[in-house]
């Protein structure tokens, strides 16, 4: 068996040099990332179902929402100020009649004249314009007259035609699509929802997540851990990574290194819609985790990708369509092909609680995502000056825990201090992750790099 664990780590492997063992396939971060979205491409979500609004928060919409009427549904002004002919203000200075007022909520209403040449009216912001007008000026650009029988007010800058309001149906058309299916419901989407009239919104099921952490060296969070075991952190970790990309988390009881027992657990994650595997495998004869996948036919598409933290995760799938060998291995397949009807896909990830964290950012998120009915969405690294140098080695794709600091426009970047992929504790003081490409072993300060956002 593996050495015993430090206090803050799992098994950190996911390779077993057994004779039934796929070939290993390390692949780079960005060849891992595009097989792990070209087989989430072919999966599909779960049964629909229909929530209160409120309830679809974070949901994935399964139906289209759209317009039930034009928006906005009258010209509306952007404004407090007077609605105006822009004609009558060619020469500026100029004193019009002020023949009413409109307010929230008046459309149209018989009281309300139109404005003629030479005459403004009153508007608030929001309002709908009345007949007659083609402009808007700003109310701080005019001066109210009051020696006048006549209510008068001198405006003092002129407007153009169109000039401080937004046009019927500027914003949306009736029947035009505002939320497209594979949506997720946001705040916006929200209020998108309810500007339509959607109380109810047809969302996706959530698809349910297996985390599955292995190895007789776990045990659960309220156990009194022995001088060579640790608790079932990761477990926890990845249930509230799992909900926050939108699954359903199934925390799977701790897996022992028995085979018959782990092949039980791994065949009852295997049930739900993926699984997520933490440690489990290195050396000796209590690693079994590839053993049992291997024994249940394992498609295996990397067994590694050149990041670190977290390059022994492995992405595979067991179920209809698996390729076994001829010599009882499997095969190792680097194109996504349309999934059979119950294949089912597994993630075996780093059991360092930092790597367990990286990998499933990389690479589950995107999967749960698109069994959730997502529609794909490419990952995209923002920018920021570099505080501090950095200093590391050549030949992977770093991912390393930083804080991204400062004000407003002034913000800049530096790693968070941090002892290897078990400290949990600078991990949670980070708030991104800086990217160092494998080519560089020194990025100086003032530099610009690129920037993962940690997930809150």
């Amino acid at each position: 068996m593996s050495s015993p664990p430090s206090s803050n780590s799992f098994r950190s492997s996911f390779e077993v040099p057994s004779a039934a063992a796929p070939s290993a396939r390390v692949v780079s971060f960005e060849d891992a990332r595009h097989l792990v979205e070209q087989h989430a491409a072919d999966v599909s979500p779960g049964e629909v179902e229909k929530v209160d609004l409120l309830a679809g928060v974070g949901r994935v919409l399964a139906e289209g929402i759209f317009a039930d009427r034009d928006f906005p549904p009258f010209a509306r002004a952007t404004r407090d100020g007077y609605a105006v002919r822009a004609a009558d203000l060619a020469a500026v200075p100029a004193r019009l009649e002020v023949v009413g007022e409109v307010k929230a909520g008046d459309w149209q209403d018989p009281g309300i004249p139109s404005v003629g040449p030479g005459q403004a009216m009153a508007i608030m912001t929001g309002t709908p314009l009345p007949a007659g007008v083609d402009a808007v000026v700003m109310v701080e650009h005019t001066l109210p007259i009051r020696e006048s029988a006549v209510k008068l007010v001198e405006v003092r800058r002129s407007v153009g035609v169109g000039e401080n309001f937004v046009p019927r149906a500027a914003e949306a058309r009736a029947g035009q699509l505002l939320l497209d299916r594979g949506r997720r419901l946001d705040h916006a989407g929200i209020a998108i929802a309810a500007s339509v009239g959607k109380s109810r919104v047809e969302v996706f099921r959530k698809p349910r997540v297996a985390a599955l952490s292995t190895g007789d060296e776990v045990v659960e969070i309220d156990a009194t851990p022995g001088p060579a075991q640790i608790r079932n952190s990761n477990s926890y970790s990845l249930a509230a990574q799992i909900q926050d990309a939108g699954g359903e988390a199934v925390r799977l009881a701790i897996a022992p290194d028995e085979p018959r027992r782990l092949r039980t657990l791994i065949e009852e994650g295997l049930a739900c819609d993926l699984l997520l595997l933490t440690g489990g495998v290195s050396m000796g004869k209590y690693d079994l985790v590839e053993q049992v996948l291997v024994e249940l036919k394992a498609e295996f598409y990397f067994t590694g990708a050149e990041i670190q933290p977290g390059r022994p995760v492995v992405f595979g799938s067991c179920g209809a369509g698996t390729l076994a060998r001829p010599d009882g291995g499997v095969a190792i397949s680097t194109r996504a092909r349309a999934p059979a009807p119950h294949k089912k896909y597994f993630f075996g990830l780093p059991g360092n609680p930092v790597s367990t964290m990286v990998t499933f950012e990389l690479f589950a998120r995107p999967m749960i995502e698109a069994l959730a009915g997502m529609t794909p969405q490419a990952l995209i690294f923002l920018r920021a000056r570099l505080k501090s140098e950095i200093r590391t080695k050549t030949g992977l794709k770093r991912f390393l825990p930083a804080v991204l600091s400062g004000e407003f426009e002034n913000a800049a970047v530096e790693l968070a201090r941090w002892q290897g992929s078990g400290d949990i504790a600078a991990l949670a003081r980070a708030n991104c992750y800086v990217v160092i490409p494998p080519d560089r072993e020194r990025i100086e300060a003032g530099e610009w790099v690129s920037l993962l956002m940690r997930s809150a």
